[in-house]
């Protein structure tokens, strides 16, 4: 791996094998200088030798050895700084990851449509050129603007992952879908001919009747304000979804959930019952909205 390395005390740059211990250009200096010194001192036979030669060989090896030593500092401290800078992008990828796979989950897409367990296909004709090596000043700048654009990707995933949770708690907090998971719906809203009397009464909600026990489901998310016995409801729960929506299912046989539980949209809160002022199994459906009783059919389907 060829790196080039700018040093600040000589203000040039150098390119050098951070894999080989030593340059070959300057091991093979150190070498033909021993050499040299050895050559010497056998052809003079230790004496009478060129002393101030074989010093200056002797003072060129050593500076040789101390630039090594600096370059191969110099070679470590920039891979520790390398390695530290990927160490951070890759917590901060896998962070990212993290929020894209909930994002994927929280928009219900089809499996392999984005899979953050592997790398993006890319692919493309080969150019021809050679390319060019990046040198340590070059991947530094790359590795900070990449760092740069991971962290902006990060905030703009957190974002979007708060706008997805707020609209999907806004969609479980609005009434939807039946109170029941089987039956039939046996009286609307409205005035109607009353089951006792037979005078005309206003019918404040509606009424789905089915098998005694059979389930009873919260159409939205919400906190359970009432569970339990109330005049002409009989077994009743209630609960306030917030922004002024409020909901009952009257007539059960048992609630099965208490004052102050939070309930997720279709979980099971009640088993269907005639209690209260009933003339057999069925549950009476109420919706208000800031405290006034209004038709169900505005905010579901039954």
């Amino acid at each position: 791996m060829n790196v080039i390395l700018y040093s600040r005390r000589r203000g040039n740059a150098r390119q050098i094998d951070l894999f080989r211990p030593l340059p070959v250009a300057l091991a093979s200096l150190a070498f033909v200088a021993v050499f040299l010194m050895g050559y010497l001192s056998a052809d003079f036979g230790g004496s009478g030798l060129p002393t101030e030669l074989v010093e200056q060989l002797r003072d060129e090896v050593q500076a040789q050895r101390a630039e090594i030593g600096a370059l191969q500092n110099e070679a470590r401290d920039n891979l520790d700084a390398i390695s530290l800078r990927m160490g951070q992008l890759n917590s901060r990828m896998i962070r990212i990851d993290a929020l894209g796979r909930r994002l994927v989950s929280m928009a219900d897409l089809d499996d392999g449509e984005f899979n953050f367990d592997q790398a993006p296909a890319q692919g493309g004709p080969d150019s021809g050129d050679v390319g060019q090596s990046l040198g340590t000043a070059d991947l530094n700048t790359m590795l900070d603007e990449l760092a740069l654009q991971v962290e902006h990707r990060a905030d703009q995933l957190a974002v979007l992952e708060s706008l997805m949770a707020s609209r999907r708690l806004s969609q479980d907090l609005k009434p939807e879908g039946r109170p029941i998971t089987s039956g039939w719906l046996s009286s609307y809203f409205g005035n109607r001919a009353d089951p006792f009397s037979g005078k005309q009464k206003l019918h404040a909600g509606v009424d789905f009747a089915g098998k005694e026990g059979s389930d009873v489901v919260a159409v939205a998310s919400g906190v359970v304000t009432w569970s339990g016995k109330r005049y002409n409801y009989g077994t009743m729960v209630e609960i306030n979804h917030g922004n002024g929506l409020v909901t009952r299912y009257a007539h059960n046989k048992d609630n099965l959930v208490t004052v102050g539980e939070t309930v997720k949209k279709g979980q099971l809160i009640a088993a269907m019952g005639r209690s209260g002022r009933a003339t057999g199994p069925h549950v009476h459906f109420e919706v208000l909205q800031d405290g006034r009783k209004v038709n169900p059919l505005k905010y579901l389907q039954p």
